[in-house]
């Protein structure tokens, strides 16, 4: 059906408040017109003008089986038609849910138990935060409530998991962090580590400090820690060596849940189903979201461990019943739509396509730009990955932040094709195509990001500055 691109624009204009976009620039047309996105197909998408751009980052890191998928699709169709919606409070359940839920805490890492499932993965994240809360009262720790996240970390946008999310210009003027909320170092070694330290002695250094952390808050006070196994939006970070090993000793010695946020790394982005796996990581609770459904439906679930589910059920005689949920949680549409999607990464591997395809893809990423004299570090595992632009490659000297380097370079890239993303924290193109990327395809993602790296270095040498 065709569309009045003119007329659309000027509704949205006037209608939608947009996330993340300067909204007086928005207002007042300096950011040009929205981008009507009108379909997709594999790793592409299509925009009302007609233009086809090669999505490198999968919308925000979620479309992991390409789009259009009709057997998706199909599965959302025959569970509308056949009951588009009941509750799952008080025992309610589907077929699909019930599936659905086995499915996860079979394939989950640790040893899970129960699956309890909102619409983003902000707010499963709030839900992991009232687990930690509920599961201490219960066992007779209520001061036990803190938890600890992690500089750069990235948890969601709503009152808690903004909270938990490590970025300071996510908490300017919104209120935030609430004081539950404690942060610690960021495992990045290129910037964090000091002169001569290995990888081992940074990620030994970064658990000394969380024990430290910890014993000044008191380890009666400190009841969780939240962590991506691979930082996302903070920057697509591997962990250095070393550090998960060192991390999780220190937070069993305090007696502190592990939450691990694979709302990013779930269901095969880091070459292993899940982050965890890859990092030899045993959480308490895992937070899902993004890949669980593919983004065609939205979808998230909070993973209960068996720990923490037990001393829920032992103590319900006590409090009565568990006092928690969302209208829509359990969504019979959702599970429909997540059994689908499942089934594809599953039958068409796609964990081990993110593993041989992402390896090549990180040996192209170093070999292109490793030696630029812009970037500072190449970095990623899997299917994510990304390039840091710094002013002075040995003493590690940023750009001016008014030069907007990254930015220019996502911008040049979109211009020849690609989206790649600009990531908030410094001058950083953040890559995360669909699981599905063919070898060609990378070719052509790495082709056109090269070319918009060098046109962006041209444009600094004709500005004067020294590279």
């Amino acid at each position: 059906m065709a569309i009045n691109i003119k007329d659309i624009a000027e509704k949205d204009r006037n209608s939608v408040l947009h996330p993340f976009t300067q909204l007086q620039d928005f207002a007042s047309g300096k950011l040009g017109e929205p981008t009507i996105v009108e379909t997709g197909k594999g790793i592409h998408i299509q925009d009302a003008y007609g233009n086809q751009l090669i999505d490198g980052f999968a919308g925000l890191y979620c479309v992991n089986v390409g789009y259009g998928r009709t057997q998706v699709a199909e599965a959302i169709s025959r569970q509308a038609y056949r009951l588009a919606y009941y509750h799952s409070y008080a025992a309610h359940t589907t077929d699909e849910l019930a599936i659905l839920s086995d499915r996860l805490v079979k394939m989950a890492p640790g040893k899970m138990s129960k699956v309890f499932y909102g619409m983003s993965g902000s707010d499963a994240n709030e839900t992991q935060a009232k687990l930690v809360w509920y599961y201490n009262n219960l066992r007779g720790k209520p001061t036990k409530k803190k938890i600890i996240s992690r500089e750069r970390g990235y948890h969601g946008c709503s009152v808690v998991s903004g909270s938990m999310t490590g970025m300071s210009f996510y908490h300017y003027h919104m209120d935030l962090p609430l004081p539950q909320i404690t942060h610690t170092g960021v495992p990045h070694h290129y910037w964090g580590a000091h002169p001569g330290e290995t990888e081992r002695e940074f990620s030994a250094r970064r658990a000394v400090e969380l024990d430290q952390l910890i014993e000044q808050l008191g380890p009666d006070n400190v009841g969780g820690f939240i962590a991506e196994p691979v930082l996302g939006t903070g920057g697509i970070t591997p962990p250095p060596e070393g550090y998960w090993e060192a991390i999780q000793p220190v937070l069993k010695k305090h007696d502190v849940l592990l939450i691990a946020d694979e709302v990013i790394t779930g269901f095969g982005r880091t070459g292993s189903m899940f982050g965890s796996q890859h990092y030899g990581i045993e959480p308490d609770l895992i937070t899902v979201a993004k890949g669980l459904t593919s983004a065609y439906f939205p979808l998230s679930a909070a993973i209960v461990g068996e720990k923490v589910y037990q001393v829920l059920e032992d103590g319900a005689d006590r409090v009565g019943a568990f006092s928690h949920g969302y209208t829509y949680s359990g969504h019979p549409i959702g599970a429909a739509a997540a059994n689908a999607v499942l089934d594809i990464v599953e039958k068409e591997d796609l964990p081990g396509n993110a593993r041989d395809i992402g390896a090549y893809f990180q040996a192209q990423l170093k070999e292109k730009f490793a030696q630029l004299p812009i970037v500072g570090e190449v970095r990623g595992v899997g299917l994510m990955g990304a390039i840091e632009f710094v002013g002075d490659r040995e003493s590690k000297t940023r750009f001016d932040p008014s030069l907007k380097v990254g930015a220019r370079v996502s911008k040049t890239a979109r211009d020849g094709g690609l989206i790649a993303r600009a990531m908030p924290h410094g001058d950083i193109l953040g890559f995360a195509p669909p699981l599905v990327t063919t070898k060609e395809e990378i070719d052509e993602i790495v082709l056109i990001a090269e070319k918009a790296v060098r046109s962006v270095m041209d444009d600094l040498v004709r500005d004067g500055q020294k590279l």
